[in-house]
């Protein structure tokens, strides 16, 4: 009888520890429930969740602007700040880097990029922007659109207004902050834009040789009468028979002025000058330059000053 009982108290004790077990698992597995739940309620971290990669300078600068003071905003630019034009541009290993983990891609369009299949190729869940899209007022050379539209101030500021609603698309968190950066750049674009239209107004019309795409643009914004010579990017001297044919032109045409940008080697504008008596006017394309948001609207406005000069 001793016996049975001893073997009950064991069973009992082997039950109750068995029970012990079993709830503190159940327990454990409670708590794992919940804190999961919590987890997924909780509001997500906001610090550095989004991250927009621009394809060079000018749109860099617009994309510098519209994300001041965002949250969770990470903004890059895929190219060096002294880069210049992206024609025949190759990416490199760090420019693929750049791009592995980005959210969201802003380019200036219009052919510019011409590296953009690999792009979308290699990071097929990127969201791309094409700044372009609103910018009607584009100029043509041998049929072929030149995409070098930011200098004229008014596409620049179409440019800024794209990209501005479409990262209030993809970014909704950040759409108030988005908005305000884009009206207060607009602004000031807009006040730079009457300082021109005010301060040249008195600017006889005049044709004008431009040695830099992008300048074609500017001169066209200010009522100038453009022909643009198209160079190498590579090789920026011009064959003795392009150097023929526009000096040529301009003596028939008599054409007097010469733009050319900071960026350019100033000899095919000397030869130029050196022939037709032309007047070098030395601009720049806003397309290099420091890391500065207020970059733009301090290139155009130097060049203002020095439009204002012309044939003094």
């Amino acid at each position: 009888m001793l016996l049975l009982n001893e073997i009950n108290v064991k069973g009992e004790i082997t039950l109750n520890k068995k029970v012990k077990i079993i709830f503190t698992i159940l327990l454990i597995i409670a708590v794992l429930i919940v804190l999961i739940t919590i987890n997924r309620n909780k509001p997500k971290e906001q610090s550095s969740n989004l991250k927009i990669v621009s394809s060079f300078y000018p749109i860099h600068i617009i994309a510098m602007n519209l994300t001041e003071n965002t949250n969770g905003v990470e903004e890059v630019c895929l190219t060096q700040n002294n880069v210049g034009c992206l024609h025949d541009y190759t990416l490199t290993t760090l420019d693929m880097k750049k791009i592995e983990n980005a959210n969201i891609f802003i380019q200036n369009g219009l052919g510019l990029e011409e590296f953009m299949n690999k792009i979308i190729e290699t990071n097929q869940n990127l969201n791309i922007i094409n700044s372009s899209v609103d910018v009607t007022n584009t100029l043509k050379n041998n049929e072929n659109i030149n995409p070098h539209i930011w200098t004229s101030i008014e596409n620049y500021i179409k440019q800024v207004e794209t990209i501005s609603k479409e990262l209030c698309k993809y970014n909704s968190e950040n759409t108030k902050i988005y908005t305000e950066n884009c009206q207060k750049y607009v602004d000031s674009l807009k006040q730079l834009k009457a300082n021109y239209d005010m301060q040249l107004s008195k600017l006889k019309l005049q044709k004008v040789i431009c040695l830099d795409e992008a300048l074609v643009y500017l001169a066209n914004s200010i009522n100038m009468e453009t022909t643009y010579i198209e160079t190498n990017h590579e090789e920026s001297t011009l064959s003795a028979d392009t150097m023929k044919n526009i000096i040529e032109k301009m003596k028939q045409e008599n054409i007097k002025l010469i733009f050319t940008s900071e960026e350019n080697n100033l000899n095919n504008a000397q030869a130029l000058a050196n022939e037709t008596g032309a007047q070098i006017v030395k601009l720049n394309s806003a397309i290099s330059g420091e890391n500065n948001k207020d970059a733009y609207l301090d290139a155009m406005t130097k060049n203002l000053e020095i439009l204002k000069k012309i044939g003094e």
